[in-house]
């Protein structure tokens, strides 16, 4: 495998490297990949339930009981199923892999926040924290999207838990976060959390990301568990993000920013955050999920990762 450093003509720090991933076995690999039931149990799966601060968790995991341990962790409107082509691939590298649905989404619909409460930050990296502490020792993070803030909040509170952090198509923006995707930003301003789930749940139902049909499947029957109450508040936590990119530049504990190169964020910010809290960069030739269409690609990256940490 070779890797190089894509140059675009912008300056970047020493310690920052950006990945050309074309022209590999990995990326032929995932121009290999077929279409298939994500519904059901994935082959080489095992389902649990983990009992978060916040309620019942539905989880999966992969690999021997006893390996270092890997903890990937969806995004709004996703789930645990979203890595049934990513987690595999680590297991077989020699990882425990486990995925779980956040509160209030899937099959963790049943889970939440108090009578009089909302989903909120507090509650979404308390339950992190929690599926941490129950293993062995420090695992490596990867937080897909929204995941992405609440992994960094738990990293901020809780270091010692964390062998590294991989940040999959996270919002590279503090504060506002939607001022900067593609096809909403100036609007996002003016438009309530509601009013923009309503625009992502539409775009995912009526497949304006063409996916192929088992996985549309997946994503339309998702929407009959998750909670919608719990969609709209996270629209409006993304709408204040926390910066905690300090604190991130601060820590001991390796960082990715992994990311497509038509994500909902430009690259460029990416790059710019990566710069920032001293991450590497790795971009492929995907959109907001290369957990789904460019998995051995992104495979190879974090456990690149792993064996630095």
């Amino acid at each position: 495998m070779s890797i190089r450093e894509r140059r675009r003509g912008v300056h970047r720090p020493a310690g920052v490297l950006e990945i050309e991933v074309s022209a590999d076995p990995a990326a032929a690999l995932d121009l290999t990949l077929q279409d298939r039931d994500w519904t059901g149990l994935p082959q080489g799966a095992r389902a649990f339930r983990f009992e978060a601060p916040s309620g019942s968790l539905a989880a999966l995991a992969w690999g021997e009981p006893g390996h270092p341990r890997v903890v990937l962790v969806p995004g709004a409107t996703g789930s645990k199923e979203d890595f049934v082509l990513l987690a595999p691939l680590l297991a077989a590298a020699g990882y425990l892999v486990e995925s779980y649905d956040l509160a209030g989404q899937y099959e963790s619909a049943g889970a939440g926040p108090g009578a009089g409460e909302s989903f909120d930050y507090r509650l979404f990296a308390a339950d992190l924290v929690a599926v941490l502490e129950a293993g062995a020792g420090p695992a490596h993070v990867l937080g897909y999207s929204f995941a992405g803030i609440v992994a960094e909040i738990a990293l901020s509170a809780r270091p010692e838990l964390f062998a590294s952090l991989a940040l999959l198509g996270a919002p590279p923006l503090a504060g506002q976060t939607f001022r900067g995707v593609r096809w909403i930003g100036p609007l996002s301003w003016l438009l309530p959390a509601p009013t923009i789930a309503s625009l992502m749940v539409w775009g995912l139902v009526t497949n304006r990301n063409h996916a192929p049909p088992g996985r549309l499947r997946l994503v339309r029957v998702r929407f009959e568990y998750t909670l919608r109450r719990s969609v709209d508040e996270i629209m409006r936590l993304m709408k204040d993000a926390p910066d905690l990119r300090p604190d991130l530049a601060r820590s001991p504990v390796p960082l990715l920013v992994a990311v497509g190169e038509r994500d909902l964020w430009p690259v460029g910010l990416h790059r710019v955050f990566a710069a920032r809290i001293g991450a590497g960069l790795c971009v492929y030739r995907t959109g907001h999920s290369p957990c789904e269409t460019t998995p051995h690609q992104l495979a190879r990256d974090p456990l690149a990762l792993y064996a630095r940490a």
